[in-house]
């Protein structure tokens, strides 16, 4: 029997499947920046969605979107994972997740802070993007950085170990709730990448900060502008009301873009 077609483990199995979200949800949060989804989610009470300490691999990709397939580790114990054949124990959920991530999936790994040993290496990374994976984060290390900074996909981590995954931890869970560099990650989450790090947006709002985030987006390419071009904070950042008149006046003369600024 193929590997594709092999049957999800009773782990897989017993996950909730997430209600859908639209297609162009996605290509709208690809063109909003990490700071501004987290500004937006503050403003509805949520404090700290950014995975802290957390950087991209390598230099070949700009960003992700994706939905969050979980996986948890906790430390390894020696009479359960013996140094002997520590990839003939029966822990196999690792191979289970990357044969099962698809197409705007991306992995996000529970290694509790830990870079003693990798949550993954190439392969299993290389693996899960040719599955079509939209990306790999972990806030433990990787193994194989250069050879995953040559992939140009993106996978973000807390730091590079030669170390391989079992000398320290064990996979416990997959698609379970998880924390992520101190945040909590749900199974279908939608988590947005760029080149300052990671943003985790609650599925449940994700289709609601879209059109407020381009909207802000716009805007602070336009005051950023301002500022370049020798306007005082005050009045500009945060826009006046005056300022404000401006801004409206100025898009009402152009077309709208995301990439727009003042004439």
């Amino acid at each position: 029997m193929p590997d594709d077609a092999r049957p999800i483990s009773e782990e897989l199995a017993k996950a909730p499947v997430p209600q859908p979200i639209d297609d162009s949800v996605f290509e709208l949060l690809s063109r909003v920046s990490t700071a501004t989804l987290s500004t937006q989610l503050y403003k509805r009470g949520i404090r700290q969605p950014f995975l802290v300490g957390i950087s991209p691999v390598g230099q070949g990709f700009t960003g992700f979107v994706g939905e969050a397939f979980t996986m948890r580790f906790i430390p390894a114990r020696e009479d359960i994972d013996p140094m002997d054949d520590p990839y003939r124990t029966g822990n196999v959920l690792q191979w289970e997740a990357v044969e099962a991530v698809g197409p705007r999936q991306v992995l996000v790994v529970d290694s509790r802070g830990d870079i003693t040993a990798a949550s993954a290496g190439d392969m299993l990374i290389t693996r899960a993007m040719t599955r079509g994976a939209a990306g790999v984060v972990t806030d433990g290390a990787f193994r194989d950085g250069a050879a995953i900074s040559s992939l140009n996909f993106p996978t973000y981590s807390r730091g590079i170990t030669a170390t391989t995954r079992p000398a320290s931890f064990h996979v416990a869970d997959l698609q379970v709730p998880i924390g992520c560099a101190g945040v909590a990650v749900y199974p279908g989450d939608i988590l947005v990448g760029d080149r300052d790090g990671v943003v985790v947006v609650p599925r449940s709002i994700a289709t609601e900060i879209v059109q407020p985030s381009i909207e802000q987006e716009e805007l602070e390419q336009w005051l950023h502008a301002r500022v370049r071009a020798g306007a005082a904070l005050w009045g500009t950042y945060p826009p006046d009301d005056e300022t404000r008149a401006e801004y409206l006046v100025w898009k009402d003369g152009t077309e709208p873009s995301i990439n727009g600024a003042p004439a």
